[in-house]
């Protein structure tokens, strides 16, 4: 991706100026979370989207940005209104399971190819229309969860969010988890919002597990994380990908030393090993994001939407072969193109996508990290 793309939309009034766009632009409707509790992922992937090509195969690319604060809800409003009103091409969203998950049922009812930039429960991605960006939450568990028999843990108290997103992890826990020999001893949540957790620590704490692992996403990780080390724990906390951020460290500070995070590998592209197939693409993104952002402020969050224009460069060209952008026909064979079109080399790994896999990453995608001095450091086996 060598120009970048000037946002075109984020409000209504934006939206009026685009009413007259011509049918062959190819038109990308994207709900995220741009304020509240979920900004911390929202923000970055606005910020990577002014990073993508102003056109793709010829056509000019159209871009609308809503905010969505979240909230299922709204995000389910916005891709209405991507659908009916802006007759988008691709629908894009959310940042938070519970808004994906909305934003999925709307493109599934209208027939828009859709990506989701939060990991979803396997019965939505199991769905014609939507692909997912994240890794599917198996893949990173499986490479956590041998590190953790590794590191010799058996009991774990969980404590997450209270929503979709908490709920796969301790599914992932409980499930995957029993073939690594963990048992789940406590399993304690909270909301997205909440300002303390220190009931939901002291019961997880009470149960004596041998480590923590911390189901939440975003800066509302660093309230247990701070929490168990503020208790006096000092067993290994384990904390999945949606927390990997820097302003994550910045937050918790002291008290996530030597924590152990899940991630994508792009937040450490520099290490990989040069035949790695995702540095390259890593390695760009990062070039990109941090030259116009500033140095430590990449997140694994922004690159899911660079890995869905990597997908798109490679599948409009098929699919432009059977319609033009703005109609259902173009829509269709897009659908079938991201499908077939693979290999794709990404930021978070080699996508894959079948007609029986929308999740479309395997172990390639997952790496572990740890925290040293406040920098994210790749963790070796």
């Amino acid at each position: 991706m060598k120009k970048s793309l000037k946002i075109w939309a984020a409000s209504a009034l934006s939206l009026t100026l685009m009413a007259g766009s011509a049918l062959a632009d190819i038109t990308i409707g994207v709900t995220i979370p741009t304020t509240g509790p979920g900004a911390a992922l929202g923000i970055p992937l606005k910020n990577s989207i002014e990073l993508w090509p102003t056109e793709i195969a010829g056509e000019k690319l159209k871009v609308i940005i809503l905010d969505d604060a979240g909230d299922p809800s709204a995000a389910t409003t916005n891709a209405r209104r991507f659908a009916n009103d802006d007759k988008v091409d691709v629908l894009m969203g959310s940042a938070l399971t519970p808004a994906a998950i909305g934003a999925a049922g709307v493109a599934a009812e209208v027939g828009v190819p859709h990506f989701a930039i939060s990991p979803v429960p396997p019965q939505v991605a199991k769905g014609k229309w939507s692909f997912v960006l994240p890794q599917y939450s198996t893949v990173l568990a499986k490479r956590m969860f041998a590190r953790m028999q590794k590191d010799g843990v058996k009991r774990v108290s969980f404590i997450g969010f209270a929503d979709s997103y908490g709920q796969q992890w301790v599914d992932e826990l409980t499930k995957t988890g029993k073939d690594f020999g963990l048992e789940v001893v406590a399993d304690e949540r909270y909301a997205r919002a909440d300002t303390s957790v220190s009931g939901q620590v002291l019961k997880a704490l009470a149960a004596k597990p041998d480590a923590v692992f911390i189901g939440a996403s975003g800066t509302g990780a660093a309230l247990p994380q701070i929490g168990v080390r503020e208790r006096g724990f000092t067993g290994p906390v384990y904390v999945v990908s949606g927390a990997v951020t820097f302003e994550f460290l910045r937050i918790a500070g002291k008290a996530v030393e030597n924590t152990i995070f899940s991630s994508g590998p792009v937040m450490v592209a520099e290490d990989q090993a040069d035949d790695s197939p995702t540095k390259a693409e890593g390695l760009a993104y990062l070039k990109a994001y941090e030259g116009k952002f500033g140095p430590n402020t990449r997140t694994q969050f922004g690159s899911h939407v660079w890995d869905a224009m990597v997908i798109l460069q490679k599948a409009v060209p098929v699919a432009l072969k059977t319609a033009k952008p703005g109609t259902q026909e173009f829509r269709d064979a897009l659908r079938d193109a991201i499908e077939s079109s693979g290999p794709y080399n990404a930021t978070h790994g080699v996508f894959q996508f079948t007609p029986e896999d929308h999740y479309g990453l395997d172990e390639r995608g997952a790496v572990l990290l740890t925290a040293k001095d406040g920098k994210f450091m790749m963790l070796k086996d």
